[in-house]
């Protein structure tokens, strides 16, 4: 492979007027040097900063990471997380800010499409207690118990607000649906938003009626995720935030006498793991790509083994490595960026024994220019996202830290780089050669982080002896054309895999839709002088992509699955990161140790 000598041996760039900081910054090589403890741990040391840095004074907590291009120290976690339980209690006892209390549409009369009365006792006895607001709401709001529908309002007593949350018919409610999130989770989304307007410390969740001891944990668990906000890198934050991501401080789900409070805390125990997962992902999707750099990644992955360090350890390789792996593919895309790659391995080892061995590689683009082949149509603004595979796979790696399954041993992969443009980079019609020998004529700067992959997943295989792979990517536009933006596209050969997936989605409440490998795609990505193209043409590149990556795998014997998650990863509407991913994957690698 050509034109990728040694960036440190390259004249020195002049110093950048940085506008938007309004100050001269001096350019440093950046450095990341990853020492061992005494634990087996490995803890990241980040010296200077990029070209682009500059200079941001900010205090260092035991939550903070070093950012890549500046100096500045960004928190990988919330400075607390929401305090959630379950207990025994009656609704009408608790004080607080916010009581939900869900509400089954069995409970209400209902004609010509329009509730009428209420027809529960209990929910009878409520609504007396709280002077009639809930005949109120079904009169003035029209409201019909619809799964996931809602209503606050002001009640002044022991709780400040009341609401209403619609729980469908009670013969359609299940923890684990087969498409989506639960109805119970769409309760606690309910909560988390109700909680963010009215600016709630405090809330309670009561559903009328029985419920498994399960739907605490999918309450806490929408709760949590929908009770989020961006605000680490605003200077004014929201008084009640105290800096962190949200106002909520504690949560309890209140269950009525006779429920096991014991199985239901564990519930709310584990969603709680699970929602912190889906935040780190978030975290570091959102950070803009001057902050999420692969420097800043490696050093995600050096403090989540650092919080696990009795059962995770973390090797990150350097440039010089990857030329040893002979990563063709993997280099040329890196080699235009001045940020110096990482390729990062997180090993996750369970103190007993180890039924099976697994890999979750994440795509780890921290900005994606597209190369020669910019990205002139749009959407270049919001390629700090590309890295979303790599923040899925390090959320669930998070997850995996503070749950510890066993059985199962987990590799964690990212190939993390930029796509930028330089004289010395990869240009349109180059032949490269992956780790495994196979040759690629690149058709298309901008398709690069099948590159990336490509070699992530021989390395999977070859170095780490993955007995199955799931590898996770903002890969394609044409999956979003396809899907939309609240499911991702799920590739395999393998129905067992795929059924597996489907069942850790029924879990998280993330949806996964499968697409086909249709095989004939293939002819496509032929090419006259190497072995494959990049690219497959203007039709089906959701599939072609796809099909490129199983030339990777030894997929006749080893399963593996493909997850485009490019409409997933991010709401277009809120203009925020999903966390999409993080739960499902956490979801698959646990149930293999089982």
């Amino acid at each position: 492979m050509r034109r990728t000598g040694c960036w440190t041996c390259r004249p020195l760039p002049r110093p950048v007027h940085s506008l938007h900081r309004h100050t001269i910054v001096a350019w440093k090589q950046p450095s990341l040097s990853l020492r061992s403890s005494s634990t087996g741990c490995v803890r990241p040391y980040v010296t200077g900063c990029s070209v682009r840095s500059a200079v941001a004074a900010s205090s260092t907590t035991d939550m903070s990471i070093p950012s890549g291009k500046t100096e500045q120290q960004v928190p990988l976690y919330p400075d607390r997380h929401i305090q959630a339980c379950a207990a025994i209690q009656d609704p009408l006892t608790w004080k607080g800010d916010l009581l939900a209390l869900g509400i089954h549409s069995d409970a209400l009369t209902v004609k010509e499409g329009e509730a009428t009365s209420i027809n529960d006792s209990a929910l009878q006895k409520l609504d007396k207690a709280l002077d009639g607001v809930i005949t109120e709401f079904i009169i003035a709001a029209e409201f019909t118990a619809k799964a996931g529908s809602s209503h606050t309002a002001r009640v002044g007593g022991s709780a400040r607000f009341v609401s209403i949350v619609g729980l469908g018919k009670k013969d359609n409610a299940s923890v684990e649906p087969e498409w989506g999130p639960s109805t119970y989770q769409k309760m606690g989304t309910a909560i988390g938003v109700a909680a963010k307007a009215h600016k709630a410390k405090t809330a309670a969740a009561f559903i009328v009626g029985s419920a498994p001891e399960q739907a605490a944990g999918r309450i806490t668990q929408g709760a949590m995720l929908s009770a989020y906000e961006a605000v680490r890198f605003k200077k004014a934050q929201p008084k009640l935030t105290g800096g962190s991501w949200t106002s909520l401080e504690k949560l309890q789900v209140l269950l009525p006498e006779g429920a096991d409070v014991g199985r239901a805390q564990q519930s709310v125990e584990r969603s709680c793991a699970m929602a912190k997962g889906a935040i780190v992902t978030r975290y570091l999707v959102e950070a803009p790509p001057n902050i999420c750099t692969p420097t800043h990644l490696a050093n995600a992955a050096a403090k989540i083994a650092e919080g696990a360090s009795d059962v995770m350890t973390l090797e990150v390789l350097e440039k010089e490595d990857c030329e040893k792996l002979k990563m063709g593919c993997y280099l040329a895309v890196a080699a235009c960026s001045e940020e110096p790659l990482k390729f990062i391995h997180l090993t996750y080892k369970p103190k007993g024994p180890v039924k099976k061995k697994i890999a979750l590689i994440g795509k780890g683009l921290t900005f994606d220019s597209g190369g020669y082949n910019l990205k002139v149509g749009g959407m270049i603004e919001l390629m700090k996202f590309d890295m979303g595979g790599a923040g899925a796979v390090f959320g669930a790696a998070q997850i995996i830290a503070d749950l510890k399954p066993e059985g199962v041993e987990i590799h964690f992969i990212s190939a993390s780089c930029e796509n930028m443009i330089d004289g010395k980079g990869m240009l349109p019609g180059d032949v490269v050669t992956a780790s495994n020998g196979k040759t690629v004529q690149v058709l298309n700067t901008d398709a690069e982080g099948r590159l990336t992959l490509a070699d992530a997943l021989v390395y999977a295989e070859k170095k780490c002896g993955a007995e199955a792979i799931v590898d996770v990517a903002t890969l394609t536009g044409a999956c979003m054309v396809a899907l939309g933006t609240s499911m991702c596209g799920m590739f395999s050969p393998n129905q067992q895999l795929v059924s597996q997936l489907k069942q850790a989605g029924s879990k998280s409440g993330e949806k996964l839709w499968q697409l086909p490998l249709e095989d004939d795609y293939w002819e496509n990505c032929k090419s006259p002088i190497a072995d494959m193209t990049n690219i497959g043409g203007r039709f089906g590149g959701a599939i072609t992509a796809a099909l490129f990556l199983k030339e990777y795998v030894d997929f006749e014997k080893i399963p593996w699955a493909h997850l485009d998650i490019a409409g997933a990863a991010w709401d277009h509407k809120a203009h925020i990161a999903t966390g999409f991913g993080a739960q499902t994957l956490a979801e698959w690698a646990i149930s293999q140790g089982q």
